[in-house]
C-alpha cells in the first residue's frame, strides 16, 4: 500500500465490490485494508464496532508498521471470536434462547 498511511477525515470507509466476497477498508483516498470480511468489519464489542473505531480514534495520524500489523491483528482475532463464539452457540443445546 504506497501513499502516507494517514487516517483522513471521513474515512475509514468499508466497501465490498464484489457481494459474498470480503471487502476493503479505506483510510483514505488510496490506501485501504484487503480482505476483510463484512461480517468482521460489523462486529461490535462494547456498543462499539471494533475496525471502525480503532481507525476513527487514529483520524489525522500516520500509520505506523507497527499500527498496521496491529490492525490486521485486530481483524484476525475478530475472525477467530466469531468463529468461536458461533461453535459455542452450537455446542450448547437451546441456544440462543428465544
Amino acid at each position: 500500500m504506497a501513499g502516507d498511511n494517514i487516517v483522513e477525515k471521513g474515512f475509514p470507509k468499508f466497501v465490498v465490490y464484489e457481494e459474498g466476497q470480503p471487502g476493503y477498508v479505506y483510510i483514505n483516498k488510496t490506501q485501504y485494508f484487503e480482505g476483510v470480511p463484512k461480517e468482521v468489519w460489523e462486529f461490535h464489542v462494547g456498543g462499539y464496532q471494533v475496525c471502525e473505531k480503532w481507525l476513527k480514534d487514529r483520524r489525522g495520524r500516520q500509520l505506523s508498521f507497527d499500527d498496521l500489523m496491529h490492525y490486521q491483528k485486530v481483524v484476525v482475532a475478530l475472525a477467530e471470536t466469531r468463529r468461536l463464539m458461533e461453535e459455542i452457540d452450537k455446542a450448547i443445546l437451546g441456544w440462543p434462547i428465544k
